[in-house]
């Protein structure tokens, strides 16, 4: 592997920011945005940053990293799957009840609301459960930009479903750029060591750390 496929930079660099691919394509001056953030893959990000519940303003964290990489926020879209809810579960429900609580937040400022579904499945007496159509949802979504907000001609992704490199790769022959907000790291025991072909489709990368969720904190 050469120099300009290596995808996890050098540790004497300290700016996060990552271009894998060509840098003339991106403005230099704040461009307007949407937001696509794939929740449960945040959720996942946060937890394994902080041994402690961190509290923040997803709304302000989105903006702050926005800010910082010359960006301006048109819409913000989340996509999630509520808990399941069993008929007598009370675990259940206080999860439900939680999300729910979680949601009404998102919706009032401004953050707009895409859920699938959760799907509870008995395999060897052990519930298992699986959410479904939330990647559907946001897929649908990315490939809509060019159609229904054709002033747009960036997108941000939090995610690192490598599912979504097709239709990455079909934005950039709409000519709408995607800049990608990530995490990965070295362990071999983490789920966020492997190198991943999302990373290598976009236009741009960032990598997340965990100053950009404390100066969102509450």
């Amino acid at each position: 592997m050469n120099k300009k496929e290596k995808i996890y930079k050098e540790e004497k660099y300290n700016n996060n920011v990552i271009y894998p691919g060509d840098l003339s394509g991106l403005p230099d001056v704040f461009s307007n945005i949407l937001v696509f953030i794939d929740n449960p893959y945040l959720i996942r990000i946060k937890k394994h940053l902080f041994d402690k519940k961190l509290k923040y303003n997803l709304k302000n964290f989105v903006e702050y990293l926005a800010k910082k990489n010359k960006l301006v926020v048109d819409k913000i879209f989340l996509y999630d799957a509520p808990p399941f809810q069993g008929e007598y579960d009370s675990e259940e429900n206080k999860r439900k009840k939680l999300y729910d609580k979680f949601i009404a937040r998102f919706k009032k400022e401004v953050i707009i609301v895409k859920e699938g579904r959760t799907q509870r499945l008995k395999v060897d007496n052990v519930f298992i459960y699986h959410q479904k159509a939330v990647d559907v949802n946001l897929g649908i979504d990315l490939a809509s930009v060019p159609f229904e907000f054709n002033h747009i001609k960036t997108i941000v992704l939090i995610s690192g479903d490598s599912d979504f490199v097709p239709v990455v790769e079909k934005l950039k022959k709409q000519e709408i750029k995607t800049i990608l907000w990530t995490y990965f790291n070295r362990d071999r025991k983490s789920p966020f060591s492997k190198s991943n072909e999302l990373i290598k489709s976009v236009d741009k990368y960032v990598k997340l750390t965990k100053e950009d969720f404390e100066e969102a904190r509450e």
